[in-house]
């Protein structure tokens, strides 16, 4: 039986936290998780089993990162954001094992309310141009993600592509609500709820045109 109680901070007796790092309250780490120096995790947010934050990166608030993750330094997840088993963070572009510097590091941010199916790959950006994937995204089992993906998108396959959207619950945007010059407001026929997009992005869906962002 769990130790855990509802709304209390919970660290599992074989989870690994360097004293630096940040727990916020709330927060759950199972077993085997390790959390290093200067990582933060926020109010809330729960770590499966053997999940592994690096040095520097950050967990938002009420985030679920599911089992065998690894958000390696680099990575920023954003509030409330779903990663599934064993989904991949990459943080370095040109991989040799006897170079590196820091110069070589990359960037991903994952923002709020974003969900990354199990075994899906995000190859990062730069600390430039970060890897983004938008608000309330949905990327699929095993997606390679190798382009930003915009907000309320779904994307999957080897490279990702988007094949239409999703509202904030995750329910398949299959409808259209209203149209501006700029924008589209869809609808999930079934459950209700709304994704905003742009007019230029939803056309070239439609058209099939969705690989990257």
């Amino acid at each position: 039986m769990s130790a855990a109680k509802p709304g209390e901070t919970y660290i599992h007796p074989t989870a690994s936290v360097a004293p630096s790092a940040e727990i916020g309250a709330g927060a759950r780490l199972w077993d085997f998780v390790k959390v290093r120096e200067g990582a933060r995790v926020g109010a809330g947010a729960s770590l499966g089993h053997g999940v592994y934050i690096d040095a520097e990166a950050a967990v938002g608030e009420g985030t679920k990162i599911q089992n065998g993750v690894s958000v390696y330094r680099g990575v920023t997840i954003g509030d409330n954001v779903f990663i599934g088993p064993n989904a991949t963070f990459t943080n370095d572009r040109k991989p040799r094992a006897e170079f590196w510097d820091d110069e070589r590091l990359g960037y991903t941010v994952v923002e709020d309310g974003a969900s990354v199916g199990a075994g899906a790959i995000i190859v990062c950006g730069t600390k430039q141009k970060p890897r983004r994937i938008g608000r309330y995204a949905m990327l699929g089992a095993g997606a390679v993600v190798t382009a930003d993906v915009p907000d309320f998108a779904l994307v999957v396959g080897n490279p990702a592509r988007i094949i239409g959207f999703v509202t904030e619950a995750g329910h398949r945007a299959d409808a259209v609500a209203r149209t501006t010059d700029r924008e589209v407001v869809l609808t999930s026929r079934a459950h209700g709820g709304t994704a905003t997009v742009s007019r230029e992005l939803h056309e070239r869906v439609a058209k099939g045109g969705g690989d990257g962002g």
